[in-house]
């Protein structure tokens, strides 16, 4: 499985999800820009020494990226307003769950052109903008990962 940041901003979001990688063997991608050094205390700090068991990529930007996608890989795009939820998706092991910035999410065009692989995550009350990057990254992970039968990780 993959796990995509598109242009991370918060340092200690992406600490936390490279160590989310790390537990489920999933490669981390990281697209540029970002809104932080690489060598930022707070990133490293929320990896912790995880980092070094992390299968981690640095890509300049999208479309780099996405021209290094194999074919018959999928790419699925999770940001609020999407016309399915997560857990209606099938998930296989080799697609790409891609995330963007804490701010501003992915570019509209980009989930516009993608409808068929938009997902999102409910959320129960309506006066809640968003939830916590690494918190939506877990969730979509585990669910992906339940469906593919956790890639042969130990139970």
């Amino acid at each position: 499985m993959n796990l995509v940041l598109v242009e991370p901003e918060i340092p200690p979001n992406t600490g936390n999800i490279a160590r989310l990688c790390a537990a489920t063997h999933t490669t981390l991608h990281l697209i540029e820009p970002f809104g932080f050094d690489l060598g930022d205390r707070e990133l490293k700090r929320a990896g912790m020494d995880y980092w070094r068991q992390v299968t981690w990529h640095r890509w300049p930007d999208w479309t780099r990226f996405a021209a290094s996608v194999p074919p018959l890989s999928r790419l699925w795009f999770i940001e609020q307003g999407a016309p399915r939820r997560y857990m209606d998706a099938t998930f296989n092991p080799d697609d790409y769950l891609v995330f963007g910035r804490e701010t501003a999410g992915l570019p509209r065009p980009l989930l516009e052109s993608s409808r068929d692989s938009w997902l999102r995550i409910p959320m129960l009350n309506p006066e809640a903008r968003s939830l916590n990057l690494s918190n939506c990254a877990a969730i979509v992970l585990f669910e992906a990962l339940r469906q593919t039968g956790f890639g042969g990780l130990p139970e």
